[in-house]
């Protein structure tokens, strides 16, 4: 059985969390995360970057000069890839990167992510946060008594908390998420995953169907 620390709302350690073998005891599949890395980031890319070809530049309807005669090349337009201001050839269109995975493969690649780190002893337990107003300083204390303040941090919850994300979101690379929307890229991404004891329960009833 694969455990990790448990610390109470405050920051201090109280023992151990089991972890369940489903999520965190599974055969570790490289490919397959890496797999699921590629598709995410291709996914975040917007794609809009776009140029013009010579037959949408504006201009361009006069032949410049005559045909013949004045020992240079014949043109037939001054919006030619040659000339300055023309068209750009080859140039970036518009156009989706998306990639689209199967679900078992998202599922397989999350369940080998958080063995991996799980293995490294990277992932924490902590109780519920009773936070009634948000307040960075109380939060950055936290990450400190569980040795994850100045690290890439990924803190998983049950449900949407407005205070806990106002608390959060003023500390460099600290990222709040759901446990219902974990992903291997995010937890690959992170130097420690901190899951709250609802958020590990939400993540064991989601992905071990």
């Amino acid at each position: 059985m694969v455990t990790a620390k448990l610390y109470e709302s405050n920051g201090d350690e109280k023992g151990t969390q089991d972890l369940p073998s489903d999520l965190f005891e599974c055969q570790i599949n490289g490919p397959v995360m890496h797999q699921a890395v590629v598709a995410y980031l291709a996914n975040q890319r917007q794609g809009t970057a776009s140029t013009k070809g010579r037959s949408e530049v504006r201009g361009g309807g006069r032949k410049p000069f005559r045909q013949k005669g004045t020992g240079r090349a014949r043109a037939g337009t001054i919006r030619s890839p040659i000339h300055r201001g023309g068209g750009v050839v080859f140039g970036p269109h518009p156009r989706d990167y998306r990639q689209t995975l199967p679900k078992r493969v998202k599922r397989l690649a999350l369940r080998s992510s958080l063995s991996s780190r799980a293995k490294e002893g990277d992932i924490v337990v902590v109780d519920d946060l009773e936070f009634t107003e948000p307040k960075t300083k109380q939060f950055a204390e936290l990450l400190k008594n569980m040795d994850s303040y100045q690290k890439k941090v990924l803190f998983v919850l049950a449900k949407s908390d407005s205070v806990v994300l106002k608390s959060a979101r003023n500390i460099p690379d600290v990222r709040v998420t759901l446990g219902n929307m974990v992903n291997a890229y995010e937890v690959l991404w992170a130097d420690k995953i901190v899951i709250t004891q609802s958020g590990l329960k939400l993540m064991e009833e989601v992905f071990t169907k």
